[in-house]
């Protein structure tokens, strides 16, 4: 195992562990921000990231993906690399974090398709209205959301942030208390209860609200937008299907939305 320490602003220390071919980013404790294979840096190595990118299964052909916390920008670099027709902007709090995706996980350079914002995600998403097709909520403090991407406020600004048919992706820690009550926010700001999906290795749940759009989908549908994400991502889906059935409302048919 290899471990080496750097500094973010404010005196903050990162530590970055390498094992087994994998390159991991912890920030200010045990807990991983991102993962990296060294041979394969534009695979996804963390299941919750692939978790998160269920959102294909709801938006497969987004325009504009806004997300809160950069991490070692797995996901960004993914659609970046992967989805010539989609443009990513980030909003990060910490310079430093910035530099540290760039210097450690292969972070590009900002063109185009790729933008990053420096500021607090709970600001900047209420100046973006109707701006994103996709809009991704990962900033955590102390291994828990911030508390600032958690208000009932905050939930009424992603909905304005979407466009129609556009799709909320929220992580949460499968321990957290208070997923319920952010899911019942969630609920009052987009009008249903949003679809959860617990990650792979059970550590991180995701939810996905929809604004506006079909109260339903049908499975068939989403069978056919898993395949197309595997042959053109190489992304799993449909591995989602039974979580999805165990934790949502759904018929036969259909999963409620």
């Amino acid at each position: 195992m290899k471990r080496l320490r750097d500094l973010l602003g404010a005196g903050q220390e990162i530590e970055i562990v390498e094992e087994d071919g994998v390159r991991v980013l912890q920030i200010g404790g045990n807990a991983i921000q991102s993962a990296m294979r060294l041979d394969a840096p534009d695979r996804i190595e963390l299941d919750y990231v692939r978790a998160m990118l269920a959102f294909l299964l709801f938006c497969p052909r987004p325009r504009d993906v806004l997300a809160i916390g950069l991490g070692g920008g797995s996901m960004a670099r993914f659609i970046h690399q992967r989805m010539p027709g989609t443009r990513v902007t980030v909003v990060e709090i910490n310079p430093g974090v910035v530099t540290v995706a760039r210097k450690y996980f292969h972070f590009p350079e900002e063109d185009a398709r790729l933008a990053i914002v420096i500021g607090d995600g709970a600001e900047v998403v209420p100046q973006r209205p109707a701006s994103c097709d996709v809009l991704v909520v990962d900033g955590f403090v102390n291994g828990r959301p911030a508390k600032a991407l958690c208000t009932p406020s905050f939930y009424d600004s992603t909905v304005a942030a979407l466009r129609p048919g556009g799709v909320l992706v929220a992580n949460f820690m499968s321990d957290d208390k208070r997923i319920e009550t952010c899911c019942k926010r969630i609920e009052t700001s987009f009008g249903r209860r949003p679809v959860l999906l617990l990650a792979e290795e059970e550590d991180n749940i995701i939810a996905f609200a929809l604004r506006e759009g079909p109260p339903r989908i049908a499975w068939s549908e989403l069978q056919a937008r898993a395949r197309a994400a595997q042959r053109l991502f190489d992304l799993p889906l449909e591995a989602c299907f039974a979580d999805l059935r165990r934790r949502n409302s759904h018929t036969r048919q259909f999963l409620e939305l």
